[in-house]
């Protein structure tokens, strides 16, 4: 079975469980309910195709659990997330989109691409490791970069990190990050503990400033290196 062979509906599910398990770093269920709103569908239409998609083989879903992929499913998962990541990355390094206006884009591009065109984008941009926000970009072999687990939300005051990725669904908080000069690779060093909701923080030693404790749960961040 091939990526292209699955209606394009079924290649959305597929990436929402695979950036669900990289985020969560173990085959980690991902329920029902939250499925069906990550993709804007209402929970019985995501049931069906949660049923449809098990009587192929590509998910398991327990009752009360949640949904988790098969390898098979996970493979095919993998390569949308390749062309995915890699369209983002060529959007905004040679068109020069911002990296809130990628995602949807992404979305749509990335149902139409054969096989030998991503393998030449991906070269074209010398084999990138990373999109703009920092999700790892599966190679052509399957194989790919971890992704942390630790969230700035689990940062203590006084810690500094490094930002590793940003979830890449709400172009409002991608823009507000931007007036912050906050994309993967800064420092970020937690000013204050979470008060009233809100983080407060400074990004590359600048000035501190407020982030919603909310948006630093879609933050992922790395210790830095000795």
């Amino acid at each position: 079975m091939h990526v292209t062979d699955l209606p394009e509906r079924t290649q959305d599910y597929l990436k929402e469980l695979f950036n669900h398990e990289e985020r969560s770093g173990v085959n980690l269920p991902l329920a029902l309910g939250d499925l069906a709103a990550a993709l804007d569908q209402k929970l019985p239409t995501a049931s069906e195709a949660v049923k449809r998609l098990a009587a192929k083989d590509l998910v398991v879903h327990e009752r009360y659990r949640g949904v988790t992929l098969t390898d098979l499913g996970r493979d095919l998962a993998r390569q949308v997330a390749r062309r995915h990541r890699l369209l983002e990355s060529f959007l905004v390094t040679t068109l020069g989109y911002t990296w809130d206006e990628v995602h949807e884009e992404a979305d749509v591009l990335e149902h139409a691409c054969s096989d030998r065109f991503i393998a030449r984008l991906d070269a074209h941009l010398d084999y990138p490791k990373r999109d703009p926000h920092g999700d790892p970009i599966p190679l052509a072999d399957g194989t790919t970069d971890p992704l942390s687990t630790c969230t700035l939300a689990g940062i203590s005051a006084g810690q500094e990190v490094i930002m590793e990725q940003v979830n890449d669904s709400d172009p409002e908080l991608l823009r507000f990050l931007a007036t912050q000069n906050m994309r993967p690779g800064a420092t970020i060093e937690v000013v204050e503990a979470p008060l009233a909701g809100l983080l407060h923080i400074k990004v590359d030693g600048g000035k501190p400033f407020a982030l919603a404790e909310v948006a630093a749960h879609e933050i992922t961040v790395r210790a830095i290196a000795d």
